[in-house]
C-alpha cells in the first residue's frame, strides 16, 4: 500500500485518492485546429518511464485538492 503525502492532510492512505496521470502536460494552444488523431493522443498518450516520473493525485477522500509528486515507478518512493 502507498502512503501519499496530502500538501494539506498529511500524510494518507492510497485508497484516499486519485490518480490523476503525468503532471505537466501543457493543454493545446490551438485545440480547435486539432485533428481527432491529435486529440486522441492528448488525451491518452503518455509518458510511461522507469524511473522518477511527476503525476497528479486528488485527495478524493479529503481535502478534494489536486497537487502533484514525484515518484519512482520501480519502487513507488514518493520523492517529492
Amino acid at each position: 500500500m502507498l502512503l501519499i503525502p496530502c500538501p494539506w492532510c498529511g500524510d494518507r492512505d492510497e485508497t484516499e485518492f486519485h490518480y490523476g496521470g503525468q503532471a505537466g502536460v501543457p493543454y493545446p494552444e490551438r485545440p480547435a485546429d486539432l485533428s481527432d488523431e491529435d486529440w486522441g493522443r492528448y488525451l491518452f498518450v503518455r509518458d510511461n518511464p522507469k524511473g522518477r516520473f511527476e503525476e497528479r493525485w486528488s485527495h478524493s477522500a479529503g481535502c478534494r485538492r489536486w497537487f502533484s509528486i514525484v515518484r519512482d515507478t520501480v519502487s513507488n518512493e514518493i520523492v517529492r
